[in-house]
């Protein structure tokens, strides 16, 4: 018997007029959904997408009687999959299995309440586990049931008020301040040095950093075409992420440097070899036998690699460097580089206010 597929129908528009088509036991179907000038197109796709769900859902043999393991395994994942990339997916479904899988996985779909998957999210969080994983929790259990609904074998959606508890605990955003950044780069060597101003000084990340070859290096500049993540080679987090990153002329010399004492290789091999040379440094083993002892030495153990990029936002803007220049050079958009990213420090803040004082005695 030839596996039914999933359809999505379709939209034309004739005389003036949005008509809604689908395939049901075999046969098209039509329908009027309205005017062109008074419902939009999106609307239009939306009662489409009703038209269509429950038929989905048939053919795939859902119920409300299904349950929630069944349901992400069968339906979610393999549909998401399609969309994620593959670091994407490794983190979505390590915490998809680790966390929702072994609560809910025997439930009923239709036996999910939100009171209960909020409760679920408070455990979460009194259990100590970040504001970020559970703040993910709550986007899975969202879409999770969202596409339940889309797919027919729900009515509502019982995850759509959920909300990360307050009591969450966020996690400590600090910068390196500029001695500290002095500090930092006098007690490295220069392989560790490279890494460690790439992240401070050119912004970028890890993943890009380890996955390097000398080919990317091109005089006063790098070219993100790849990243390491999880000891695979993967494509740059987002569309903006493969760029081009401006080297400074200090860091140029260091990489100069650091080219010269890996015998000046080739343009396919790793800037960061493995001490195999046939495979990328792994970030973890660099950071914890070669950097991280050096830190905790000077009194920089709290420094990471997001601080180090978090750092290179903040002092930017101390430096009234334009901000899209900046997200440019970080790979990622205005807003995340303004709101996630830069943290104003108090000696910039003070004298804002002191100027908006002194603008008050003039005006």
């Amino acid at each position: 018997m030839p596996r039914k597929r999933h359809q999505q129908g379709s939209l034309k528009v004739v005389r003036g007029r949005w008509i809604a088509q689908w395939w049901e036991d075999g046969h098209r179907r039509n329908k009027l959904l309205g005017k062109v000038s008074k419902v939009t197109k999106s609307k239009a796709e939306d009662e489409l997408a009703k038209i269509v769900a429950p038929l989905n859902a048939k053919q795939r043999g859902l119920s409300e009687d299904l349950k929630f393991g069944s349901f992400v395994n069968q339906v979610y994942l393999p549909w998401y999959r399609r969309k994620w990339k593959s670091s994407t997916t490794m983190c979505n479904v390590d915490r998809i299995e680790h966390h929702l899988a072994c609560e809910f996985a025997d439930l009923t779909l239709k036996s999910l309440r939100a009171s209960g998957l909020q409760d679920f999210l408070e455990r979460k969080s009194a259990a100590g586990l970040s504001f970020s994983t559970v703040d993910h929790l709550r986007w899975d259990l969202k879409q999770i049931f969202g596409m339940a609904v889309a797919e027919g074998s729900l009515q509502k959606n019982p995850a759509a008020l959920l909300f990360t508890p307050s009591k969450t605990e966020r996690p400590t955003q600090r910068v390196m301040a500029w001695r500290e950044v002095r500090l930092l780069f006098s007690v490295l060597e220069a392989r560790e040095l490279a890494v460690c101003m790439l992240a401070t000084v050119a912004g970028m990340r890890p993943g890009e950093i380890f996955g390097l070859k000398w080919r990317n290096v091109e005089g006063d500049e790098i070219k993100i075409e790849q990243r390491l993540y999880r000891g695979q080679i993967d494509s740059p987090k987002t569309p903006k992420s493969k760029r081009s990153v401006a080297l400074s002329e200090g860091l140029q010399s260091v990489i100069a440097e650091w080219s010269l004492l890996s015998g000046s290789p080739g343009p396919d091999a790793w800037v960061f070899p493995s001490e195999t040379m046939k495979t990328p440094l792994a970030k973890d083993n660099c950071w914890r036998r070669w950097i991280a002892p050096k830190l905790r030495a000077v009194g920089l153990e709290w420094v990471n690699f997001q601080v180090m990029r978090r750092t290179h936002a903040s002092l930017m803007r101390e430096l009234k460097v334009d901000p899209k220049t900046v997200a440019d050079q970080l790979g990622h958009s205005l807003d995340v580089d303004l709101n996630v990213y830069t943290k104003t420090a108090l000696g910039p803040r003070k004298e804002a206010v002191n100027s908006f004082e002194s603008a008050l005695r003039v005006m």
